[in-house]
């Protein structure tokens, strides 16, 4: 019960209902909530899976009917940037108007971390990602 008791530090007072995933998927598509948390999960650290599958106003697990066509206008035009600065000035643009707009009221951060040891060698990290592209065929220990 810690995400009630740190829901209840920011004046949120509530009760927690777990559901199975095998229920809540369909509760979530007639739309059988008050609050629901929605834990969507990528394998890449590219924001156009999180973006074109829960904000486009045509993706079909857009499962709280956002739509706005400037968001959409946006998140294309992020995805053809080939600038790394610029694309990331057009992702903050489009976090900073889902949160304005409550289409995506962030409530919990995670944060993930990569082990390391002196004597594995030939990992290679993504950059700013908690995920290793599974690359552990390339790993060795040395002595």
């Amino acid at each position: 019960m810690i995400l009630i008791d740190q829901l209840k530090q920011i004046y949120i007072d509530g009760e927690l209902e777990p559901v199975d995933t095998t229920q809540w998927y369909p509760r979530l598509m007639r739309k059988e909530y008050r609050v629901g948390l929605n834990v969507t999960e990528s394998e890449v650290d590219d924001p156009d899976a999180q973006f074109y599958e829960n904000y486009s106003c045509s993706a079909l697990r857009n499962y709280t009917g956002y739509c706005n066509r400037s968001v959409d206008n946006l998140i294309d035009r992020q995805s053809q940037e080939t600038n790394a600065d610029k694309r990331r000035q057009l992702v903050w643009q489009i976090e900073r108007k889902l949160i304005e707009e409550d289409a995506r009221p962030d409530i919990l951060y995670v944060r993930g971390i990569t082990c390391r040891r002196p004597n594995v060698k030939g990992l290679i990290s993504m950059v700013n990602s908690i995920y290793n592209g599974s690359r552990f065929e390339d790993l060795w220990l040395a002595n």
